[in-house]
Formats: structure tokens, sequence, C-alpha cells
């Protein structure tokens, strides 16, 4: 049977949709990790994804009878759009079952192709016992995304490419895994051409299905997946992708969301490109394998396998990623509410970049702090705890505390009795290193700071909202230092919304 797939690798009817993608360098990410990375370029698919290639190697090889009933698939979005292109190109019809916890982007595009769309449940799994029920009552062909033959096959033809394309050394191909219908077809062709080379399975911490199975000599369902690769979100792998994952695969590698949001803008720096999570899963394997390994001078390869992207999730990735390469850590602490204290807390932070800063006066005695900082290697994040607490500042390290990082920095602020006769100012200023400082230690230190939020987004221009108690006799002081600061700035003292949540109760 495993020498079955050679042929059927070799014979898949792929080509007359998919294209032979390209296995590019990714010089940035290359010179970062001392490794010559290749990205195996799936997302430049007409779908954006690999998954055409299994489907319409599937339906190929139905007979006029078959296409003729129409098809029925099962899908997060990137199967379904390639089983809706197969079924245009042959001219039958096309029923697809989708979670409704998939993107829009990959609904309208299965739409766009013809097929029918119906959404159900909130997995894979649910969609697929939706989907079983509709084949029975309506006679169609179930094309599966994963478990299957002709589809595992189609998949394999990417590691039919990747030893076409690098006839050199190859140390290890890292490979998202789902259901496991993609690393089973390019490991069933590798593992028996090059079986020197590794073959790497990369699922995110929660959504492990074939890990667990792998470990359990069994397949295990689980009983909840995230949902943030959704593309890989499976609750219970494939019978066959099992049997040939525990034959022909090393070890899967486990990451979390911040590490495949990094791994999302690291493939942006060097192809202008932008992955979905699952697309980029195989990335962030890659990158915890040259830090676990502490390898060089290796040649790696990464399938990176989709790029269908919701538009507003990229926000949220544009925050994760810096934390996720470990450029970003985070701290609430707690600095006494005296003259002084404010000022000597900044020059503890000395040149540092601050990406964030938080503060809402509210205890006459204590003042609580969120702030960001952009940091060179993760074990600087315990150093700065390490200084804060050292000079007096009691602080927490969010770095990697999933409410602070998710909710926490949002939530920082709220109406304050002791926020009476506060000036409130928005500041526009040059984004460059320094800027924040400059600002923070050229103010009075007469002058009580109440409020003040900042964020790198990573603009040419920095914003700043600031709330300050000026005494009435330094009123003309405050003036001036407007005027010598030399930033855009505006007095919204009045603004509706202020006055609303955040303005000293009346």
């Amino acid at each position: 049977m495993v020498a079955s797939y050679l042929k059927r690798i070799l014979t898949a009817r792929v080509y007359d949709v998919a294209q032979e993608t390209p296995l590019d360098v990714a010089p940035a990410l290359s010179a970062r990790l001392g490794n010559r990375v290749l990205l195996k370029r799936e997302d430049l698919q007409s779908v954006f994804s690999f998954k055409l290639r299994g489907a319409y190697n599937k339906m190929a090889h139905l007979d006029a009878r078959q296409l003729a009933r129409g098809v029925i698939a099962a899908s997060a979005g990137n199967h379904a759009q390639g089983v809706a292109l197969a079924a245009q190109r042959l001219g039958c019809r096309a029923v697809i079952v989708m979670p409704v916890t998939t993107p829009r982007v990959k609904v309208d595009a299965v739409r766009s192709r013809g097929a029918e769309v119906i959404l159900h449940g909130d997995s894979f799994n649910e969609a697929h016992t939706r989907a079983t029920g509709i084949q029975a009552e309506q006679e169609l062909t179930f094309v599966h995304p994963f478990d299957d033959p002709d589809v595992i096959a189609g998949q394999g033809t990417i590691g039919m490419e990747i030893l076409r394309q690098n006839q050199g050394p190859i140390d290890a191909i890292f490979v998202a895994i789902g259901g496991g219908g993609l690393i089973s077809g390019i490991a069933a062709y590798v593992k028996q051409v090059r079986p020197e080379i590794k073959v790497i399975g990369v699922q995110t911490v929660d959504s492990d299905a074939m890990r667990q199975s792998l470990a359990a000599g069994r397949r295990i369902e689980l009983a909840e997946v995230g949902l943030f690769s959704d593309g890989t979100a499976v609750k219970k792998v494939g019978e066959e992708t099992f049997r040939l994952c525990r034959q022909f695969v090393d070890e899967i590698l486990l990451v979390d969301t911040d590490a495949i949001c990094a791994a999302i803008k690291d493939v942006f720096e060097d192809t202008r490109s932008i992955l979905e999570p699952a697309g980029a899963l195989a990335v962030a394997g890659l990158k915890a394998y040259v830090d676990r390994e502490r390898i060089g001078e290796r040649t790696l390869v990464a399938v990176a396998c989709g790029a269908n992207m919701n538009f507003d999730r990229l926000r949220f990735v544009a925050e994760r990623a810096e934390i996720g390469e470990q450029r970003e850590a985070v701290f609430a602490v707690t600095i006494p509410e005296e003259r002084g204290s404010f000022r000597r807390f900044c020059t503890l932070i000395g040149p540092r970049n601050v990406t964030e800063f938080n503060y809402r006066i509210a205890d006459p005695t204590e003042a609580h702090v969120f702030v960001g900082l952009q940091i060179e290697r993760a074990s600087e994040a315990a150093e700065i705890a390490h200084t804060f607490e050292h000079n007096g500042f009691r602080t927490l390290d969010l770095t990697d505390d999933e409410l602070g990082k998710l909710h926490i920095r949002h939530l920082v602020g709220g109406h304050s009795a002791l926020a009476r006769d506060e000036l409130i100012y928005r500041f526009e200023f040059p984004e460059r290193p320094g800027a924040l400082m400059r600002f923070l230690t050229s103010m009075s230190p007469n002058w009580n700071i109440s409020l003040f939020h900042y964020r790198n987004h990573g603009a040419d221009y920095g914003r700043i909202l600031v709330g300050l108690q000026v005494p009435d006799s330094e009123n003309r002081t405050f003036r001036e230092f407007l005027s010598g600061l030399g930033y855009r700035h505006w007095d919204e003292s009045r603004h509706p919304a202020y006055r609303m949540f955040l303005g000293a109760p009346t």
C-alpha cells in the first residue's frame, strides 16, 4: 500500500488546476536563524492554498455517473475552495458544509465559484457530521479533506516538487497538521525517495489531535479545538493519515498563537505576502526547532500552505507578533504616588523603546502602570522585572500572561475621584527612539500625571493621551512647555467621550 503512494503521487492529476509553486529562500529569516530557510509557496495557488491539489485529484478520478450526481465536502475553508474550483472545472454540482467559525473571506471565495455553502457547527467535525447526512439523503459523492488516498496523493505532489526543486541537502521539511492529509502525502513521497530528510509536523497547542494520537498509539478525539488556526482546527485525524504519520513522520512540534503571529510577520517581511495562521504554522515550527536544537548552516523547508486571511484579524496578529517573536515584554508596575517617582521609573526604562504606556490615577498612595518595552532576547524580560523590583517598584511580568496581553492592556482607565481639575491633551510626535522619553522628562515635576496612554503602532507618528493636573500658578509655564516641545497637540479637556468615560465624577 505504501509503495502505491509513489505511483499515485507521480501520476496525480493536479496540474490541470494547480501550478508548481516556487521554493523561495527567505533571506531575512535565514540570516536571523543562521540557517538556509526555504518557503514552499503554496499560498501562491489560485485559491491561495494547497488544497486544490488533493480535491482535484480525487474528483478527476470520479466516473461520469458520480460527477453527474455531484459532490459534497466538509471544510474549514481551503479544501472547500479546492472542491469548488474542481467542480467548476469539471462541470459538476458541489455542496460545501463549513463551520460557522470559518472566516468570511473563505466563505465568499467558495460561493464565488458556484458552490452551494451550508454553514453548520463550530468545528470541522460538526460540519463533517452534517455533510455525511446530506450525502446519504442526496446520493452525492463525498470528497474528504484529508482521509482519502487520492486526496493524500494530490497533496504529496508538493513533496515531489520540493525534492526536484532542491536536489542538494535538506535537513528537515516542516508541515502544518490538521487532519494530516498534507503531511501524509509529503512524508509518503519524501521518506521513500530521500529517507534521510526529517519530516516534522507542526500543530497548535490547543489543536494537537495528531500529536496526542501518535503518543497514545490510537486516534484520539479532542473535546475542544482552538480556532485561531481555523485551517487546522480538527478534533480527530483520519485513519489513513494516522497510519501514514505513524510510519513516516519524525516528530510533531507544538507552537502557540504568539509564535504563529510572529511567523506571519516573518514571512511578510521576506515576501510581502500575508499567510493565514495555518499557513504560517510550519514557519513557527521551524523557528522553534532551530531554537531547541541550536543548529546552524542547515537547509530547512517550511510549507507555506495558505493565505486566506481575514483582513480584520491582522489587528490581532500585529498586536501579538512582537511578543511571539520575543521582541516585546509587558509589565504591571506599582510605583508610589509621589513627586519624582514617575521620573525615577522612566530613568530605569532608559533607552529602551517603549511600545505601550497606560496609567490612570486611582489611589492617593500608589500608581499602577501598564508598560510594554521592546527587548532583544526573551531573558531580558526577567532582567527588567528584577531591575524594577530592586529599585522598589513592585512588578508583575505579564509577557506570557494571556489575560494581560489580550484584555488588561485595553482596560486601564475609568473614572477617578482624584482626577479633579484635570487637563486632557492629545499629542502627536515623530516616532523615533527617545521621542517618548523626551516628552516624559521635559514635564515639570510639579505637574501631576493623572492619565497616560501610549501605544506604538509602527507608524511614522506616535500618539499620546495624557492627563495633567497643573497648578493655576503654572499655567504660563505649561503653555511655554507646549510651545517648546514642538509636538502637535490638541486640548481634549471638554471632549464628551472623555467626560463620559474618564473624567472625575460630578
